[in-house]
């Protein structure tokens, strides 16, 4: 027989939704029928307390069903199709999008739950109402911890403090927020949290007269002056005074903050008038005062906060904000009901969580799996943020650190893509400088550029990051899938086949074979997966027709190809050196001069080695290097330099070493067209009174005198 939770519903819900309310109840009842949780109560009680919580903060029907039926699908024989039938898509797509991946095999724990926390977070960028359950359900979960065992409340604990309370923050709910964290601190730190809560407790005892008295002097001059308004005193949580004494090196004792005042008023515009009160009854401390209203947080939150100088002599923390303002602080992006409004019915502060929202799914979308997603949104959830402006003057919240390159991802995805330079506050600064507070940022783009793998060390945000991995992906497969074709051809070529010949039945016979698209085995052929002369081989045509009686030609390098075709950093060739193409897995076609000395002992393997030749019509600079010995003259270096420039170089890199004390060899890496370039460098230098020797130096300039293995030429 089924034991009974008899509760009522809602009481802000109209006759039908609570018959829905009460049905969703006993469906879940049903189900759940003889299961118990760890603490002994009947399992029902959890989803039932879920949708209480969610209760206070008003939510529709379909959430309040969804909460209840949240662990049906997880736990019970119920099904989703069960559950659609009888409650509607909504609520079927609400559970759906709360229930875990359990059911589906992974390759570790750590890649679960990064699955588990990917499919959450996209079920609620489409819906926010999956986060309010799922948060409702951890709070839940974490008030019911002391039953489970050690090992497993500790996991739960720091899961909640790694995910869900920064989304709580996020997201704006306060109240949750120092909920959560105080419960997590409390199961992972259990001997700290028992010390500071008696702290706590007998500061409260000391100072609850004198916080009274300050409370009342507040109220009674903002009523003098004709405002209505709401004084309280507050006290910060226990996790919030751990955080700072373990941050700061303080004490308890040291806290001065740990109780604040907080003070509601009816609008905008009372806001700054209190604050004017409270400055002109107490000293306002300098560099404390912080207006979250004309610059909300990242989370929305809003309100102005100012530290003064107490009668007593400590000082006093004060928060000041509308009624709708501490609404929103406390309950977040559920204060609002975004999922039944259009973006352009939002005020700024809920329009902020909602584009971070919709780029969930634009980071998803860049993201090669779950854990690169949730490494990408883990840095965003930190609302710790600098404000910075356009040239437009609109404000950015970008989190604490971001670059330039963070900012022009923020502004749109294209202005990233192309980002060549940037000006801060008028003066031209790298793409890598951190932005502070108050930065004035304009981008200047470039149509030429495109996102080089060295931004993904100075991006910080979730957004550059995946858009950059995104597009360094899908260039390195586009190269790789042009290099692939010239490989294929130039085989084709080998074995006498014209290449326009290949039809379609032998591409689709040939990609049933491999598993994989006629493009996939294209970039396999140009990352040195797969041997072009086998794929050849798979789709040569017999006809007599389709033969060519030329032999192939070199395939053509112009030294700009990128991730596929990249020069021999061993070696450095630069057009007119004799070239050779090695193929090497995983990393395409590296091209290396006749002569160097990394490659003497592959030669033998044919299958590895592309006859190769330079373009004719290269427009881009290379980088060479060279050895100057010369005698030490002062101002030797400066005449060396001029007379590169003379020659229409540039030079990218110089060190400098003494062997002898009368003599200096000075490396350089110089920008050159080509070796006739190169040579003609290398006379102008060698007209140069006191220089004796020069060399091509092959390989990097070291800081360090080069080794015995070095080649020079």
């Amino acid at each position: 027989m089924t034991a009974e939770i008899r509760v009522t519903a809602p009481d802000y819900l109209k006759p039908g939704e609570a018959e829905l309310f009460l049905d969703a109840l006993a469906f879940a009842q049903h189900w759940h029928e003889g299961q118990k949780r760890a603490d002994g109560q009947l399992y029902v009680s959890h989803p039932l307390a879920v949708a209480q919580t969610l209760a206070g903060w008003r939510v529709d029907i379909h959430t309040l069903a969804a909460a209840l039926l949240h662990d049906v699908v997880e736990d019970t024989g119920a099904t989703r199709e069960e559950i659609a039938q009888r409650y509607g898509e909504t609520v079927a797509s609400l559970v759906d999008g709360v229930t875990k991946l359990d059911k589906i095999h992974f390759e570790n724990k750590t890649h679960a739950q990064a699955e588990n926390f990917r499919k959450m977070l996209l079920a609620m960028s489409r819906d926010v109402r999956v986060i309010l359950i799922k948060l409702a359900d951890r709070l839940h979960n974490m008030n019911t911890l002391d039953a489970v065992p050690l090992e497993k409340r500790q996991r739960i604990a720091r899961e909640t403090q790694e995910i869900f309370i920064p989304i709580a923050n996020r997201l704006g709910f306060s109240h949750l927020y120092s909920q959560l964290e105080d419960l997590a601190f409390r199961y992972l730190h259990p001997t700290r949290h028992r010390v500071l809560e008696r702290a706590l407790s007998e500061a409260r005892g000391d100072r609850q007269s004198a916080l009274e008295k300050i409370k009342d002097e507040i109220s009674t001059k903002i009523s003098a002056a004709g405002l209505a308004a709401e004084v309280f005193w507050r006290e910060k949580h226990l996790a919030s005074i751990y955080r700072k004494m373990h941050e700061k090196h303080l004490s308890f004792a040291e806290i001065y903050d740990v109780f604040g005042f907080r003070i509601l008023t009816d609008s905008l515009l009372s806001c700054y008038t209190v604050l004017g009160i409270l400055h002109g009854m107490y000293k306002p401390i300098p560099g404390k005062f912080k207006d979250y209203i004309a610059m909300p947080k990242a989370n929305g939150y809003q309100s102005l906060h100012t530290t003064l100088f107490g009668p007593f002599g400590a000082p006093i923390e004060i928060q000041i904000r509308s009624r709708e303002m501490h609404q929103i602080a406390e309950t977040g992006i559920a204060a609002h009901w975004m999922y039944k409004s259009s973006a352009s019915e939002l005020l700024q502060p809920q329009l902020q969580n909602y584009k971070w929202l919709q780029n969930l799914l634009d980071i998803q979308a860049d993201s090669r799996d779950s854990a690169e997603f949730l490494e990408h949104i883990k840095v965003d959830l930190f609302p710790d943020a600098v404000y910075v402006f356009t040239p437009k003057g609109k404000i950015l919240s970008l989190p604490r650190g971001a670059t330039v390159i963070d900012f022009a991802y923020t502004v749109h995805t294209d202005i990233g893509n192309h980002c060549a330079a940037a000006r801060i506050n008028g003066e031209y600064r790298p793409l890598s400088t951190p932005l502070s507070n108050g930065d004035r940022v304009e981008i200047i783009t470039d149509e030429l550029i495109r996102p080089h793998p060295h931004w993904i060390h100075y991006a910080i945000t979730g957004r550059a990051r995946a858009q950059i991995r995104n597009h360094l992906r899908n260039r390195q497969q586009n190269e790789a899938t042009t290099l692939g074709e010239k490989l294929l051809y130039k085989a084709l070529r080998g074995l006498a086949i014209n290449p326009s010949e290949i039809g379609l039945a032998q591409w689709e016979a040939l990609t049933r074979a491999h598993g994989r698209s006629q493009g996939d085995i294209l970039a396999d052929i140009g990352m040195g997966k797969i041997l072009a002369i086998v794929v050849a081989r798979q789709l040569q045509v017999r006809d007599h027709d389709s033969r060519l009686q030329t032999s192939p030609g070199p395939l053509l390098i112009s030294g700009a190809e990128g991730f596929a075709v990249r020069l021999g950093k061993c070696c450095h060739p630069i057009p007119g050196d004799p070239i050779i193409g090695q193929i090497k897995k995983d990393q395409g076609l590296i091209i290396h001069a006749h002569e160097c000395p990394q490659v003497r002992h592959y030669r033998e393997d044919p299958d590895k080695w592309v006859d190769v030749d330079w373009a004719s019509d290269i427009k881009r600079v290379f980088s060479a290097s060279i050895c100057v010995t010369t005698i030490n003259q002062r101002g030797m270096l400066g005449r060396i330099a001029s007379a590169i420039a003379n020659e229409g170089s540039n030079i990218e890199d110089v060190h400098m070493d003494n062997p002898g004390g009368s003599y200096t060899r000075l490396y350089f890496n110089v920008q050159v067209k080509n070796n006739a370039h190169l040579f003609r460098l290398i006379r102008a230098l060698r007209s140069l009174p006191d220089v004796t020797r020069i060399q091509r130096f092959r390989g990097n300039i070291k800081r360090h005198l080069p080794s015995d293995k070095e080649a020079f030429t």
